[in-house]
């Protein structure tokens, strides 16, 4: 069994790292990359109305998204990512995906740089531990501002 490399897609500046290493360390192993991209609950009473039409508005700008991101994945680790969109919280997803597929074995997550705070996954991460889907899971945190020439040497 292929080992994969969870990536939770954000969009935050540090996130390329995370996908960057999580290639690269694919692609050094023989493993796949996994791409998770969470997307917003719309559960809100108050839009109840066009809930279905914003829902199918996120799902499609993720698939889009993951398309594109999924040529960079190819590129980095020679082989094609799994896909996956979740709706709700990032935790929770996290949780239920490594619960759904056992050939998970590493959470990639990148840190911001610049002394700027951890960022809301890394810090519950480290608040929580590394639990999900019932069982322990390694956390590879990838400093943001690392070089493609940094990620090619400790890949």
């Amino acid at each position: 069994m292929p080992r994969k490399f969870l990536v939770v897609v954000d969009d935050s500046p540090e996130f390329d790292a995370a996908l960057r290493y999580a290639s690269r360390r694919a692609r050094s192993t023989g493993g796949r990359v996994v791409l998770l991209r969470v997307t917003p609950d719309s559960s809100d009473e108050h839009w109840a109305g066009v809930r279905g039409e914003i829902q199918r508005q996120q799902r499609e700008e993720a698939e889009i998204l993951l398309a594109r991101l999924g040529e960079q994945v190819i590129e980095r680790s020679g082989a094609q990512p799994v896909f996956l969109i979740e709706e709700g919280d990032p935790i929770g997803a996290i949780r239920k995906v490594v619960g759904q597929d056992p050939e998970i074995k590493i959470l990639v997550l990148a840190a911001a740089g610049g002394g700027r705070s951890a960022g809301p996954l890394v810090a519950a991460v480290l608040k929580h531990g590394a639990a999900f889907g019932g069982r322990k899971l390694p956390v590879t945190i990838v400093p943001g501002e690392l070089s493609e020439a940094d990620i090619e040497d400790l890949a």
